[in-house]
This record gives structure tokens, sequence and C-alpha cells, in this order.
């Protein structure tokens, strides 16, 4: 069976799965971010390359302050808790997004996990942060321009490749296999260029209860897909 080097997910569900549980909704954030842990260390045992997981997006500064809140002290946690973790893991971990908009000790703990992770030759899990994949495309577009501007490049010289090194994603692999869960299908502003020959799996259970097996069941699937690139 064919693994797939990279898989993005969107981990959709955290919410409902606590109402459905009787549950405050922010509780299926914590028992959501438990979960990204296990599916990490399930897919690198199946000899998957790279994650990438959406875990706050632009739009979510729209939600309830409390949300929000609670969704920041998770990341909060994460970073203090995630260098020893990734240390004895061996993991690479990576962030995409625009950084600006978060506090500054955060942004502090963030590049921190960076650097103490940089060298590590397992498993390479990049968290999209404050990010929304037009505004990653616009922020590259900028960047392009001011390129330009100081003489760095021409227009001439701007295609698909060079283009891409402007992404927040410029050190990462396409995905291969993109995983949403809780039945929705679509991209919600994810990955929108990184995508553009990727295969999609909508999961039906809520990210807090998709387990190793619903995995191996989107790995399963992706193995009857014919990938042609474009090509007949």
């Amino acid at each position: 069976m064919e693994i797939p080097n990279h898989i993005a997910f969107i981990m959709d569900g955290n919410r409902r799965w606590a109402t459905e549980n009787g549950l405050a909704k922010t509780a299926g954030h914590g028992r959501g971010s438990k979960n990204v842990e296990r599916i990490c260390e399930a897919a690198w045992n199946m000899g998957v390359k790279y994650v990438t997981v959406y875990a706050f997006s632009t739009e979510n500064w729209n939600r309830s302050k409390a949300e929000v809140e609670t969704l920041m002290k998770l990341l909060r946690n994460y970073m203090k808790s995630s260098i020893k973790k990734a240390k004895k893991n061996n993991m690479k971990i990576r962030i995409i997004g625009d950084l600006s908009a978060l506090e500054k000790d955060l942004q502090e703990s963030i590049l921190e996990l960076i650097e103490a992770t940089k060298d590590h030759t397992g498993l390479n899990f990049t968290i999209a942060i404050n990010y929304g994949s037009r505004d990653e495309i616009v922020r590259a577009v900028k960047h392009v321009s001011e390129d330009c501007i100081a003489g760095k490049i021409t227009p001439a010289k701007v295609d698909e490749n060079l283009f891409a090194s402007y992404l927040d994603t410029r050190e990462l692999p396409d995905p291969d296999l993109l995983i949403r869960t809780s039945g929705e299908c679509r991209l919600s502003n994810y990955l929108l260029w990184q995508l553009a020959y990727t295969e999609f799996y909508f999961a039906s259970v809520h990210w807090p209860d998709f387990t190793k097996e619903e995995l191996e069941g989107a790995i399963e699937y992706y193995n009857t897909r014919q990938r042609r690139y474009g090509g007949l």
C-alpha cells in the first residue's frame, strides 16, 4: 500500500462533539488537541513524513471571546510542553500563518519551538495558526512586488516555482492527501494553492473521535485513486 508523504488535516467537529456529549463547546477543543498527538504518532508509524494541521484560521477571530481565549490558552499550553515532547519524538515543528497578530509572548514561544526543533529528523509537523490561504497569497504577492521594485527580481522571472517560494509552505512538499472530519466538504480557505493536485477525503466522524483506524481507512481510499496530475 502506498503511504502519502504529506497529509493535511482540517480538524473539524470539536464543538459539535462537545455538544453531543453534553459538554461546553470549549471542552471539545481540549479533547481535539489531545487527539493531534495520537494521530501524529499513528501517521509517523505508518510512514507519513509530513503532517499539517489547521489549528486557528484568520476567520476564527470572529468566534466568541471565550472560545478565542480558550484556543489561545491551548496554543500557549502546547508551546510550553511541545519542546520536550518534540525532542522525545524527534519531531520537527513549523508554524505557518501571519503570526504578527498574536500576542508577543505567544510569538516568542513559537519562535523558540521552531528553533529548538529545526534539526530534528522525525515527523515534519506543521501547525497553521492565524492562517488563511487568501491572506497567505496576498502576503506573497506583496513580497514579490516589493522585491520587483527593489530590483531583486523582474516580473519576467515570476513563475509558479518562484511564487511558491514566497508562500508560508515554501519548505514543504504539497500535500498528497487532505482529510477533513465531521462530514464537511469544503476547504475553508486552507492551502488553496498547495492542494491543486491533492486527493480529498471527508470523514463523517468529529475530530476528537478520529482514530488510527479512521486514518488507515483514509489511506486505503487514497490508494484507490489514480493520481494523474493533469494528464490523461
